[in-house]
């Protein structure tokens, strides 16, 4: 399953100045962030709540919060672009970080980096990645998610390509994608077309030049 982002006239606003190769880092930086905010509404509207009874400055009363434990899980590097927006919205959300890059010639993604709490805590892990090109990336993230004891992964990402989205669907068919838009082909290097290239350089550069 496959849900764009709602606010469509002002995502498809910032899709395009991300996709802007004049854009700096410092910009794309924030036109994530702000994606990643408007995504993770979008992502969230399935929580389980729970009443308690709080006391406003005029009476007690009994209210709704939010029952889930979230685990953000962003894949590095890229992913760590995503991580401040989301932890604007669900703060209290524990982090895990897993390292993932893709070797050039196979295509396949290689681990350098796990680490997770000996027991699982967390009822719901949403794993945070810019990109979902081939989706072997995102596979291997999910397959260690669940591996780790998570009953519930959701994926977001700022651009999807068709052949990702089908295999994640393929190999975890209970995960939801959430995503800023899809774009139709990857070219011989595995990249997103049109998408906006490398989003782990894009956001790490400086906004100077060393010319």
């Amino acid at each position: 399953m496959i849900v764009l982002a709602c606010c469509q006239f002002i995502l498809t606003d910032k899709l395009t100045n991300l996709r802007d190769k004049q854009t700096k880092p410092s910009e794309f930086r924030k036109l994530v962030s702000d994606l990643c905010v408007l995504l993770c509404f979008e992502a969230t509207t399935k929580l389980n709540m729970k009443p308690i009874e709080i006391e406003t400055p005029i009476c007690k009363t009994v209210q709704n919060i939010v029952a889930d434990r979230i685990c953000l899980v962003p894949v590095l590097r890229a992913g760590l672009g995503m991580l401040e927006g989301m932890h604007s919205i669900v703060p209290k959300a524990r982090v895990i970080h897993i390292g993932l890059f893709r070797n050039e010639e196979t295509l396949q993604p290689v681990e350098y980096y796990k680490k997770l709490p000996p027991e699982c805590d967390a009822d719901i892990a949403i794993v945070l990645d810019p990109m979902l090109a081939t989706g072997g990336s995102a596979v291997a993230t999910i397959d260690r998610i669940k591996d780790w004891g998570v009953k519930k992964v959701i994926f977001m990402c700022i651009l999807a390509a068709h052949v990702g989205i089908s295999n994640v669907n393929k190999a975890h068919p209970d995960v939801e994608i959430y995503c800023c838009g899809v774009d139709k082909e990857l070219n011989s290097n595995g990249y997103i077309v049109p998408g906006l290239g490398d989003a782990g350089d894009r956001q790490y550069q400086g906004d100077y030049s060393c010319e």
